[in-house]
């Protein structure tokens, strides 16, 4: 019988491996807004996922010939942990970001309108001054996803995997360190390492794994504290022999997905 739920810390015992949370980024590099359910198009990203993204001063992005960036072009974890004090919420209706600290909101505009994307550039600019290479600016492009990589794709976690790394690191670790778009569980740790090239089933849709996720300096962020206090990327090299945590996996077969969903590995496209 397959478990209908799973939550963190339960190991599967019947082999299935099941979606436990979703989650997406409206703003780069901003906290994620958790989702019980979400509807797939095919080579896309899950919906305003990394929708927008803050220039750190002068920027190349073109909103009229968007194209994919480095991601040092924009504010980051990986150099601006004190983003992490920041809690992110996000309306979809109204493309409205209001941004917390200790539960105060600090700022609130509509990142559609020019003088809602000033109000939080404005608070930005004083917050983040100590990081910023000139004025912030909140970017975006109908259709453009602020991804590490130029694939619209969506990244996958595996608890089981977040487990064996506890195990070596000796400690506790939030999984959204690696800012999973899907976090499943399993039996088996590792093993979507092992998905390259496989299509998955979850849900109606259907997903191609393109790539392993080979982690940055931004992992060693703890997303509650806003703390560097950990050497992830390190720690994967010298227990695995590399540096990678998580996979890639691009939308082939529409559909929806949502938590509790069943993740299968080789499912053939019909």
């Amino acid at each position: 019988v397959k478990l209908a739920s799973a939550k963190r810390g339960k190991v599967m015992q019947d082999g299935s491996a099941l979606v436990t949370a979703l989650y997406r980024y409206p703003v780069k590099g901003l906290t994620a807004q958790r989702l019980d359910r979400v509807a797939l198009t095919a080579g896309e990203a899950i919906p305003f996922d990394r929708a927008w993204a803050i220039e750190n001063g002068p920027g190349r992005f073109d909103p009229e010939a968007p194209k994919h960036l480095p991601k040092v072009a924009f504010l980051m974890l990986m150099r601006d942990e004190r983003l992490a004090t920041l809690s992110a919420e996000f309306d979809e209706e109204t493309t409205t970001l209001t941004l917390r600290r200790d539960g105060k909101q600090v700022a609130r505009g509509n990142l559609s309108t020019r003088i809602g994307c000033q109000m939080i550039e404005q608070f930005i600019a004083a917050y983040m001054k100590d990081s910023l290479r000139g004025p912030p600016k909140i970017v975006s492009a109908p259709g453009h996803s602020f991804s590490d990589v130029a694939t619209k794709c969506l990244h996958i976690v595996n608890l089981a995997s977040v487990r064996d790394l506890e195990r070596a690191a000796g400690r506790a670790i939030d999984p959204m360190r690696f800012r999973p778009n899907v976090v499943f569980d399993s039996d088996t740790p590792w093993v979507e390492l092992n998905w390259v090239g496989k299509t998955l089933g979850i849900g109606t849709a259907q997903l191609e794994v393109i790539d392993r996720t080979q982690r940055c300096a931004a992992t060693n962020v703890d997303p509650a504290t806003a703390t560097r206090d950990m050497a992830i990327p390190a720690i994967l090299e010298r227990t695995r022999g590399h540096s990678d945590f998580g996979i890639y996996a691009r939308i082939t077969e529409p559909g929806d997905i949502a938590v509790a969903d069943e993740v299968v590995a080789n499912v053939e496209a019909e």
